[in-house]
């Protein structure tokens, strides 16, 4: 009696891909592994040889799978999503890409997958965290913009729900943040600035509301008290205002008694538009006046080779949020989780 004749694996996947969506059994068959292992392989169980999860993964990106999301909260509570609290922040260009790029290599590998929500410049979006805790939306949270006694961390705090700020609060309970160090970013400014001879220095501060804006008056204040230097803080334009706000503030400034001749710029497009500003009032960089700013990327230094920056590496950023969010779902404390990124500072030539 002939014996029956079973389908290749092959053709077996063949008709499963035709007939619906791709399943554990279908990279199973592909495989040769059993479904509970390409589960666990999936779920990145560190029991499962490193090789045999990334020939999963491989197998799985290539046949489209993805898996039900539904069906993996009901078994296990978790979404495997992450959600990102992203501001449309024009000022420091390339900010959402960047933080997102490095979000977006920390994951690489996992089984996490990335949500962006706005979060709108004028609001902390406390509304919108506590949607997302409501409903179980997502593992865990990343924000930025944060203020002194931000409402989104004691929320998150007193839920017990895995978060990590872009920036840091005055909470005394430790909560996992990766910050830059705005207080030496215009400390150090406002030094190269007075090494170059400049007599009166003012600064573009963020919003007075934020966090940073606190670290970074601060180290300007620093900087001129001990030199003893004239100083002037801007009350009409800040790190928000729009481009045409600040050109237009330094044109008319520059027009009036006791101008600054030294500007601190904490992002690629208020410098610009500073330069626009005196410009059109006949000051010309680096004979009137000079201009110190934090980069994110390569544009001001192609466009205005004269500005000194200071560099602050979003990508790298993102990438440290992504690492210790992963961590904190996990369940490790929060109290080893603070990380402090400094300034790249690298001033062509010592200034006399």
């Amino acid at each position: 009696m002939p014996k029956e004749q079973i389908p290749s694996p092959s053709k077996q996947t063949t008709t499963r891909k035709r007939s619906g969506k791709p399943t554990l059994r279908t990279i199973a068959e592909l495989t040769g592994l059993a479904v509970t292992t390409i589960s666990r392989a999936l779920a990145d169980d560190p029991l499962i040889n490193h090789e045999t999860r990334k020939r999963v993964r491989e197998t799985a990106i290539s046949i489209g799978y993805s898996p039900d999301r539904a069906a993996q909260r009901l078994k296990t509570g978790r979404t495997n999503v992450i959600g990102v609290l992203l501001d449309p922040h024009e000022e420091i260009l390339g900010f959402g890409t960047s933080l997102l790029y490095g979000l977006t290599k920390a994951l690489q590998g996992t089984a996490y997958h990335l949500i962006v929500m706005p979060n709108f410049v004028d609001t902390s979006n406390i509304e919108a965290v506590e949607y997302i805790v409501r409903n179980n939306l997502a593992d865990g949270l990343i924000f930025t913009r944060t203020e002194p006694l931000d409402a989104r961390v004691r929320l998150l705090i007193e839920a017990n729900y895995p978060f990590v700020s872009h920036g840091r609060t005055e909470f005394s309970t430790p909560h996992p943040y990766v910050d830059y160090d705005n207080y030496a970013f215009a400390y150090e400014a406002a030094r190269r600035l007075i090494a170059k001879g400049r007599q009166k220095l003012t600064i573009i501060l963020p919003s007075r509301r934020l966090t940073f804006s606190q670290h970074m008056l601060h180290g300007f204040m620093t900087a001129v008290r001990e030199a003893g230097i004239a100083h002037e803080l801007p009350e009409t334009v800040t790190l928000d205002s729009a481009a045409g706000e600040v050109r237009d503030f330094f044109r008319l400034r520059a027009r009036q008694p006791a101008p600054p001749d030294g500007l601190i710029c904490p992002g690629e497009v208020s410098a610009m538009a500073s330069i626009t500003g005196l410009g059109e009032s006949g000051w010309a960089l680096g004979n009137q006046y000079d201009i110190v700013a934090k980069q994110t990327s390569r544009l001001l230094s192609d466009i205005q080779p004269g500005v000194e920056t200071i560099y602050e590496d979003l990508t790298a950023a993102g990438e440290q949020l992504g690492r210790l969010l992963i961590r904190r779902i996990a369940d490790e404390q929060a109290s080893g989780m603070q990380l402090l990124m400094p300034p790249q500072i690298g001033f062509a030539t010592p200034s006399h």
